[in-house]
Order: structure tokens, then sequence, then C-alpha cells
């Protein structure tokens, strides 16, 4: 079949129509295929000039971009390579739409670089959906959503910037409160494409994302590597969800200081950990002036392990110095509770317990073999860390606020 294209440059919007074979739909295209040059989007609509039609077209997404970018619900939307947008733009994405993601790993991916923003706003009944555009999708098919923001990370000391392990761009800073867009009611399908084993996506990526940005009724589905993974930064998560992530579900390190409140973890047959939390990068260091660790305050979660009698599932891990508060907290069919590793020098994670930075309150076990293991090379009782048992259990929580957007 013959396709005719759009194509969109820096000051240029030059459409091209002639008729394909299969339908009358020109196909619309913003990318530029060897990256070298930025792409520009005029009149803030990737369908150039196309604000007024209602039929849908066809839109492939790749490249950098230095303008805003509106996609549309009606539009198919084709991710074909990374999407970087540029600092001082803004990627505005309805509810309702619908990127379908080129199975082609880890270089398929969309960055909110920093100083650009997102305007992601789904709803309960029509959801933003990033999925893979394989005929039979499977975890890694392509990358994800990257937010990178000014807040500060521990990697570097000063403000300085560190770069992404997937594209090489900058983030970190000195604004706590930095504002990286708003996220809501979107879920990200059959991601964290590996480029190699140091270098992997995350369904969700928050590198130095402050707590401007608002983030809330997020999900990965099925995901290669973690679910949702936080760079340091301050950023709070509400109501989030991730369901088969084949490496840690939530992970942390550089020194989060942020919030997750109401999440619900479930593992399939391929997982790691429901949390792997470190307080710093042990590849990078803790470079921060004066040296600080994770601190994150962890409540209202629910995690769902796979095999209890697996010797090696742990729902916790706990590591390389972090901090972090936990209440109510759910903890079903795991061989153990939290694991608590670290030693008396440079990764002090029992000292937080010590000093009462790290310790959970209101837990609930449920086929769990052993509630806590203690490898820090610190002694402390029991009740320095598990403050308290409850009976929190947040699933029938989940069947309400995780319906019609969720799967």
């Amino acid at each position: 079949m013959k396709t005719n294209y759009l194509f969109l440059s820096l000051a240029i919007v030059a459409m091209l129509f002639a008729s394909c074979e299969a339908d009358d739909t020109a196909e619309i295209v913003i990318n530029n295929t060897d990256n070298s040059v930025d792409n520009s989007v005029t009149n803030n609509n990737p369908n150039g000039g196309n604000e007024g039609s209602e039929e849908g077209q066809d839109v492939v997404l790749e490249g950098n971009y230095t303008s805003d970018v509106i996609l549309r619900p009606q539009d198919n939307n084709m991710l074909t390579g990374a999407m970087i947008m540029a600092p001082g733009t803004k990627l505005t994405i309805p509810a309702g739409t619908k990127i379908n993601a080129d199975a082609s790993g880890a270089s398929v991916y969309i960055a909110i670089s920093q100083d650009a923003t997102i305007d992601a706003q789904g709803t309960s009944s029509a959801p933003i959906v990033m999925t893979s555009s394989a005929s039979s999708p499977a975890a890694g098919d392509w990358g994800g959503l990257i937010l990178l923001g000014r807040a500060p990370i521990n990697s570097t000391a000063g403000g300085a910037t560190s770069t992404s392990e997937i594209g090489g761009l900058p983030y970190g800073g000195n604004d706590d409160a930095d504002f990286s867009g708003i996220v809501t009611y979107v879920r990200v399908e059959y991601g964290g494409g590996a480029a190699d084993g140091q270098s992997e996506n995350n369904g969700f990526s928050f590198y130095g994302v402050g707590s401007g940005t608002t983030v809330n009724h997020i999900q990965t589905y099925i995901g290669a590597d973690d679910g949702v993974e936080f760079f340091g930064g301050t950023v709070n998560v509400s109501y989030l969800s991730v369901i088969g992530a084949q490496d840690d579900s939530i992970d942390w390190t550089e020194g989060w200081s942020g919030s997750v409140n109401y999440a619900y973890v479930e593992h399939l047959a391929e997982h790691d950990k429901g949390i792997e939390a470190d307080g710093f990068n042990t590849d990078i260091g803790n470079n921060s002036n004066p040296v600080y660790f994770s601190m994150p305050e962890i409540s209202n979660v629910t995690i769902i392990g796979f095999d209890a009698t697996d010797t090696d599932s742990e729902a916790v891990r706990l590591r390389a110095g972090t901090r972090g508060i936990f209440t109510n907290i759910y903890i079903q069919d795991f061989y153990e509770g939290f694991d608590l590793d670290g030693d008396s020098g440079d990764n002090p994670t029992g000292q937080g317990v010590v000093d009462g930075d790290l310790n959970v309150t209101e837990v609930n076990f449920v086929n769990i073999n052993t509630k806590y293991k203690n490898d820090t090379g610190v002694t402390f009782a029991e009740g320095d860390f598990i403050k308290s048992e409850g009976s929190y259990n947040g699933t029938s929580a989940y069947a309400t606020w995780g319906a019609g957007w969720t799967r």
C-alpha cells in the first residue's frame, strides 16, 4: 500500500494529500528519523492545523520537540522511537487517548525533560493508555514514561545535575517544589524495555521530580523492569497500582523524600521485590553535602506475592541507608516480609531504625514465614522497627479506587 506523509519542520508545515489503496486517511508523521534536527509542531497541534477535524488520523510520534504538542483521543497515536519534550514545551494528552508504542524495546519511550511539562489528565472512565502495538504484547516491548525535574538528588553535590539511565537526560537540582506537570489516570502497559543490564526503563521513571508535580491514579501493567522508580526528588504519588512487574514493583534511590499514599501491588509468576528501597545509588555514591538518605512516607499499601514457599521471596527490601516511615501495610504470600541490609559504615540502614527514622506501624502479615530479617550490622529490638501490627488490608479499597481505569 502506498502511504502518504505530512512532514512538520521547524518553520514549515507541508501537507501532501493522496489516496491510499486501503482508505482515504492521510498519515501524519511527526518525527525525525535521524534525531539530528529538532522537530517543532505548529499551532500547538500535532495534526498540523487540523484542529477542527473530527476524523481520526494516524499520527507518528518520534524525535525531539521544541514546541508544544497536543494529542487527540480520536487519533491512532503511534510512538515509533524516543519522543523527547525539550525544555519549555508542554505535552498535552487528553482523557481517553491511547498511544501505541512500537515493540522495539528500550529505544521507544516518552521523556519530559527538565523545564518541560506534561498535562495528562485521564479519568476513571476514560484513562490515558500507553501500550505496546504488538499483536501479542509482552513485558519489555517498549520503554515507558520518564519525567525529569529539578528537585534534589543525593548523587551529586551542590545541586548539580546527573543524567538519566535512558536517554542521558539531565535531572536534579535545588527546587523541592519543582513542577513537571500533571499525570492522572494513566496506565502504562508492557513497558520496561532494557538497553543493557545497567540501563533499563521502568513503567514510570521519576528523575528528580518535585513536589509541585501532581501524580495520582497511575498503573503499570506487565512490565519487564520496575513498575515505578524514584531517582531522588520530592514527588508525592497517590493511588498507585502495579500488576505483574518482573523486577521491583516500587523502587527508590538517590534520596527520594516524597510519599506514596494508597498503593496496590500484585505479583505474577516473574517478579522481584514488592518494594526495593535504597538510601542512595550505590553505583554513583552518596555525594550530597551534607549527606542525606532517602526518607519517604509510605502509607496504605497492599503487597500480594506469588509464592510464599519461595525462600527468596521478599516483600520489602530496605538497604543503602534508606529511611522511611511505613503506616498501614498489608503483606501477603511472601517468605519474608522485610529484609534490612546495611552496615555500620556508609550504609547505615540499621542506624535509621535506632534513630526512629525507619519503622513500620500497623502492618498486617498474612502467610509470611519471617516477618523481618536484620542484616544491617546494627542491633535493635523488633519493637524498634515493627511498632505495631494491625488489620489493614487495602484490597477492597482498591476495588473501589481502581475501578474502571486499571487492568
